[in-house]
Parts: structure tokens; sequence; C-alpha cells
């Protein structure tokens, strides 16, 4: 499993690298269907939960969304937004007065989630990529210290905890019974320390990496553990097979989701 992990991790790793340095076309189509995937593995899991979570109507939806971010602004919760919104909470009412469903708040609450999370969230992929200077830098430090955060997390944990000295504690025993406490740290530390340095490389100051590469590290465990709940409570073990080794495509992404609209902010803010 380890060996196949990384292997998958060390050739699409640079594709996707080269394609971030690249822009336009070559960045979006990809993400378009890597976000497509998400959207519909997520519906899918809701599904098994026992949430409606029509693709119908969501995936146009999240698809406006990145359009929109296409040009990013300071207008991030734009008109349509709104608008896609009131279209899920009409369609949720439509459902409960013609087809007699129960729990039909909890569909409405499922499609309205995946709307924020599918389409304003992970348009902040595209918001970062169009910044106006420095956006391939960005961006790639961004997925990198994910990558690395999330990498020494998993080798921490499985190869260094519970030997010699260093213990072995469960990060969150129900979520994800496999991450460990120390493995938490030792991504924050790898993660952090690997962040400055790949900042050095794309002439980000120090102290602006570093901050990306704490917050990231952190920030994107909790987002691994949220759609690792949602997993749970479908009684699935990965989103999709899209990934030997990897899962599915929001298996993928869970984390970089966050991350990339960490990214973002931090971005607005020091450039």
């Amino acid at each position: 499993m380890f060996l196949q992990r990384a292997l998958i991790t060390f050739t699409l790793g640079p594709i996707a690298l080269y394609l971030i340095y690249l822009g336009g076309w070559f960045y979006f189509v990809p993400l378009v269907i890597i976000l497509l995937l998400a959207t519909l593995e997520y519906g899918h899991i809701a599904q098994k939960i026992g949430w409606h979570v029509p693709p119908a109507i969501l995936v146009p939806l999240v698809a406006i969304q990145w359009i929109l971010a296409q040009w990013p602004n300071e207008e991030l919760f734009n008109p349509l937004l709104l608008i896609s919104l009131f279209i899920i909470t009409a369609y949720a009412l439509w459902q409960y007065e013609t087809s007699g469903q129960s729990k039909v708040s909890m569909h409405w609450f499922a499609t309205f989630a995946g709307l924020i999370l599918f389409g304003w969230i992970c348009g902040h992929f595209f918001r970062l990529r169009g910044l106006p200077e420095m956006a391939w830098q960005w961006t790639m430090l961004a997925m990198l210290s994910t990558w690395i955060a999330d990498s020494g997390a998993y080798v921490v944990g499985r190869f260094v905890a519970g030997r010699g000295v260093i213990g072995k504690h469960p990060l969150s025993p129900r979520l994800s019974p496999n991450k460990t406490v120390e493995g938490f740290i030792g991504g924050i530390v790898l993660g952090t320390s690997f962040t400055v340095l790949i900042g050095l490389w794309l002439n980000i100051e120090p102290f602006q990496s570093l901050l990306l590469g704490l917050l990231v590290s952190i920030l994107g465990t909790v987002g691994d553990l949220a759609i690792s709940l949602l997993k749970r409570e479908a009684s699935v073990k990965d989103s999709g097979n899209l990934f030997p080794g990897h899962g599915g495509a929001l298996d993928r992404i869970d984390s970089l989701m966050w991350t990339v609209a960490i990214a973002y902010y931090l971005a607005h803010i020091f450039l």
C-alpha cells in the first residue's frame, strides 16, 4: 500500500505542479474534472447516509461558482451564490410538498452544504491561481505544503510513532483510527519546515511561508477529518477508487479545499 501510494504521488504530483505553473486551460480543465468527480462522490456518500443530493441541481450550481471564480475580486459572496441557495431551498420545499418524503430538511441541508463546500470553497482553487501577481507561486506552495504535511504525518505516524521514546496516541479514534498525535505533530513540523524552504525558492517571504505552513498543517487535518466524518456515517472507507492507494477525487481534495482557501486570503493580505 505504501509503495503504491508513493508511486501515484511521485507520478501525478509533478504533473499537477506543471499544470499549476502553466495555468490557463491546462490548469482549468483537469481541475474541473477532479472537482466534478469529487462533487458526485459527495452525492454518493450523502445517498448512503440517507440524504438525497440531486446532481442535476448541485452540479450546475457549483459549476457556476467555478466560472465566476475565474475573476477574483473582493465580492466573494456573489449574487449568484444567493440565487443558488434560493434555488436549493425552493427545490426542498417543492420536494416536501409533492413527494411525501420525510427528512427533507436534511436533504436540503446536505445540498446546501455541497454548494458551499464544492462551489464556494473549492472556487478558491481558481481564485488563487487567478491572482494578478505571484499566482502560480502561491498555488504551488499551498499544494506542496498540504502534500508534505499529509505525507509527514503519515510517515511519522506509521513508521516512527510507537518506536523508541516516541509513543503512539490516537488523534481521533472514531473518525480516523490510523491518525496519531505524533503523526499530527510530525506533519506540522515537516510541513512548516519544508514550506519555508520551498517558499524561499519561490521568492515568498519566510514569515509568509511559515504562517502558511503552520495553518495548512493544522487546518488541513481538520478538513480531512471532516470528510472522514461523512465517510464514517456512510460506512465507506474511501470516497471512490480513482487513485489506487489514495481513494477517490474527494479523498485527494478534502484537505486541499481548505488549505487553498487559506492561501488565497493570506496572499490577499501580503500581496
